[in-house]
């Protein structure tokens, strides 16, 4: 039998594990909505806390379909659609899915039609971020309250080292951004999207200064994502044709 990454099979597995996912959702939301209520909480004011949280899920939503699109190209759409819905982000998972497509000698440009590059790749999207719901758990309150302990000695130097640890995290997938630039104009590209998305979200921070919008910070991140995601199509073909 020829291998599909669009199988029934496959959605039938994803759906039934999203439907869980969102039955944790409305237990927890009926849970909330209990409590607030048990609070003395005014219930005009709990219908607008729903009403907003759930406007501003709409942006980062576009940002996750694009992702769960993007990445069909090449797994189909069932497990894109589970990564993506349940535990993943869209810079964790398409960067562990490209990084375990090329360690097997393929690629995410093409449909992957062996299933054991299927596989891997699923393995590895899987297993990278299995740490984090076991080291959370395990240390993240000690580790909370190291941080808190650095920052009332020194509120200085606790930003320092806050800041310092986002840094490292982020220099992880600047060494994906600028691991062809020896290649050539063409390996600039994704250097040229990681700019254009930055100036997106400076463009958004002036935003928020100029005028006060505080409701843009919930949109900024998007907004830098998908327009990265837009722009990236003619910064690729301006450089194929100052290359060809």
């Amino acid at each position: 039998m020829e291998f599909n990454s669009n199988s029934g099979f496959m959605y039938v597995v994803v759906a039934v594990v999203i439907a869980f996912v969102l039955l944790q959702s409305v237990v927890f939301f009926i849970k909330a909505w209990k409590r607030g209520k048990e609070l003395g909480m005014d219930k005009q004011a709990l219908k607008k806390t729903v009403g907003s949280s759930a406007l501003f899920t709409i942006a980062p939503a576009f940002a996750i379909l694009l992702g769960v699109i993007a990445l069909s190209n090449a797994l189909g759409f069932p497990l894109p659609w589970l990564r993506l819905s349940v535990i993943g982000s869209l810079t964790y998972e398409a960067t562990a899915a490209a990084a375990a497509a090329t360690a097997v000698g393929s690629s995410l440009s093409q449909r992957i039609t062996d299933p054991k590059t299927f596989a891997a790749i699923a393995w590895v999207m899987t297993l990278g971020i299995v740490p984090g719901l076991v080291l959370v758990p395990l240390f993240g309150k000690k580790i909370e309250k190291g941080i808190s302990n650095i920052k009332g000695k020194d509120s200085k130097w606790g930003q320092i080292f806050l800041s310092g640890l986002f840094l490292g995290m982020i220099s992880a997938f600047l060494g994906l951004v600028f691991a062809e630039v020896h290649t050539g104009l063409v390996g600039w590209i994704p250097v040229f999207v990681m700019f254009a998305s930055a100036l997106l979200m400076m463009v958004c921070g002036l935003i928020r200064k100029a005028l006060d919008a505080k409701w843009i910070e919930d949109y900024a991140l998007p907004i830098s994502l998908l327009g990265g995601m837009a722009l990236s199509i003619p910064i690729t073909n301006l450089v194929m044709s100052l290359v060809g």
